[in-house]
């Protein structure tokens, strides 16, 4: 992956996830923030319940104790005729409070729990649970939640006693109550400040000012407590989120929003930044990339060199850089033309002593002396060697000088060997020559040059055999290729010349020549799209190879 996706794409990553991280946890303060202030309007609500419960409740209790502390009251009872009773009920209840006669129901009922006077209210029952009113156990009075009928009362049960021979005898009870409804509930939510309230029993729903209460809601659950103190259902005050959920909806859909932007940005300043990075380095690069071609006059443009960064302390210091090895290239190619001149100066001389010496020596003595025929044509011979010698020295630097190309033509390569052969074969009598190449070897190439190079190889051959030997010259096909070789019995290449055995100037052990042949000869091989390497020969010698493509 290039470095400006890892940057663009860490960026992103990173700016995205903060920004992911910040609104989960905003998210999640406000969600937190929001149930545990629903969940304190819950504990209001229900702490709201109890003293709304408990003024009835007193309300009730205080009016029904007071009523049958009453002497008339308890006369009237007394008698236990149900008409006084009636009547006197009927008188007593024009005494009531009118939010008491609103709000409840108060009758009279006898022991058995059968009403027998109203005195405010429309209770809905006619037979009441008044037996837990004359348990001995129990207090005098009695308040709690009944179920009856498939409906939800809150009561308070006052026994009225009168004494008897036998001790304090029942006449009658006082029960007060009011009936659990959905008005009552609603009511009861509105004196709370907004909580829900549900009373249910086990298998059905008395009252509620809600139609379901979620699991997601804070809620508050309390049994309900029958004239028994036993269970007779559960009452559930609840909050919903309502507009805390609403107000949570929008915060969501504005962090989703942020977060949207955020995504936006990050990419822009991903991109931005990225750039901004990767641009001095691709600079970099590019130059880096540039002065491994050898194209050591490239340099960082200024203007990131400029910058007073690192990246611009690199560039400037990768400029000094090229320079330094622009100095250094100009400085080596000066000192190796001057090398090169001196080794080829040295080599020349070297290698031109002795023809010349063999020329002025043969020529003095043929002008000072009166000689012999057979002698002067022995000088002669000797002239004529030296000076030949003397031409191809200097042919083989014409030839490296120039580097011109000839025209090619098809050639076969057994008369490009055997020509080679003959003109080594008059200067090499000990010498014995083999040649085994196919006539079918055929290759378009530049005759004089391509012979040049069989010459060269045969007379390295020839140069290393002072005291006779063979030269096995062969060639075989292989794979639309010809491959010759050329076979001396010398002593081989010494490993201290292998690695330089086709640089120019590389003349080790030779008395002639100036160390150009194989260097000559390589490069003619590689122009027509050949190879060319050495190899040693078993049981001695050396092998040259040369590989080149057929017609």
């Amino acid at each position: 992956m290039p470095l400006r996706w890892k940057i663009w794409l860490s960026v992103f990553g990173i700016v995205t996830g903060l920004f992911g991280v910040a609104g989960y946890m905003l998210q999640r303060h406000a969600v937190e923030s929001a149930t545990l202030s629903l969940e304190e309007e819950v504990q209001a609500g229900f702490q709201a319940y109890e003293s709304v419960l408990k003024a009835r409740q007193e309300m009730i209790g205080s009016a029904a104790l007071l009523l049958s502390s009453l002497p008339n009251v308890r006369a009237a009872f007394g008698t236990g005729d149900p008409a006084t009773i009636r009547d006197s009920a009927t008188e007593l209840g024009s005494y009531l409070s009118p939010t008491l006669k609103e709000s409840t129901f108060l009758i009279v009922a006898d022991p058995r729990g059968n009403t027998i006077a109203v005195l405010s209210g429309t209770p809905k029952l006619q037979r009441w649970p008044v037996e837990t009113a004359v348990v001995p156990s129990a207090p005098r009075q009695v308040s709690g939640y009944h179920v009856q009928e498939g409906m939800l009362f809150r009561l308070v049960l006052t026994p009225i006693f009168v004494d008897s021979v036998r001790g304090p005898a029942l006449i009658s009870v006082l029960v007060a109550g009011y009936p659990v409804t959905d008005s009552m509930a609603a009511s009861l939510k509105q004196s709370t400040g907004g909580s829900d309230f549900v009373f249910a029993g086990k298998d059905t729903r008395f009252a509620s000012t809600v139609g379901q209460v979620s699991d997601d809601d804070a809620r508050i659950e309390r049994d309900l407590l029958g004239l028994d103190g036993a269970p007779v259902g559960k009452l559930t005050i609840a909050r919903t989120f309502g507009a805390a959920g609403q107000r949570l909806a929008r915060l969501r859909r504005d962090l989703l929003l942020i977060w949207a932007v955020a995504l936006i940005l990050s990419l822009l300043l991903g991109y931005i930044l990225a750039n901004r990075i990767v641009r001095p380095i691709s600079e970099l690069d590019r130059a880096a990339s540039e002065l491994g071609k050898q194209h050591l006059k490239h340099r960082i443009p200024e203007v990131f060199a400029n910058t007073g960064d690192e990246f611009g302390r690199l560039a400037a210091t990768f400029n000094q850089m090229a320079g330094s090895l622009e100095e250094a290239q100009r400085d080596l190619i000066r000192h190796e033309r001057i090398s090169t001149v001196g080794r080829l100066a040295s080599s020349i001389v070297h290698d031109l002593r002795n023809p010349l010496a063999a020329i002025y020596s043969g020529a003095e003595m043929m002008v000072d002396s009166e000689l012999p025929p057979a002698h002067s044509k022995r000088l002669a011979v000797n002239i004529y060697n030296a000076s030949r010698r003397i031409l191809e020295m200097l042919q083989e630097l014409l030839d490296a000088s120039k580097g011109t190309k000839g025209e090619r033509e098809s050639c076969n390569m057994l008369d490009l060997v055997q020509t080679a052969v003959l003109s080594q074969e008059a200067a090499s009598n000990h010498i014995q020559f083999s040649v085994d190449v196919p006539e079918e070897l055929e290759a378009n190439v530049e005759r004089t040059r391509m012979e040049r190079v069989f010459v060269n190889l045969i007379a390295n051959a020839v140069e290393v055999m002072p005291n006779g030997g063979t030269v096995a010259i062969r060639g075989v096909r292989e794979n639309g290729h010809m491959h010759i070789t050329v076979a001396d019995q010398g002593p081989g290449i010494a490993k201290e010349i292998q690695a330089e055995l086709f640089q120019p100037f590389s003349s080790f052990g030779k008395r002639n020549g100036l160390g150009l042949g194989l260097a000559l000869s390589k490069e003619t091989v590689v122009d027509h799209g050949g190879e060319i390497w050495a190899t040693q020969a078993a049981p001695k010698g050396a092998v040259f190879h040369v590989k080149l493509p057929m017609n």
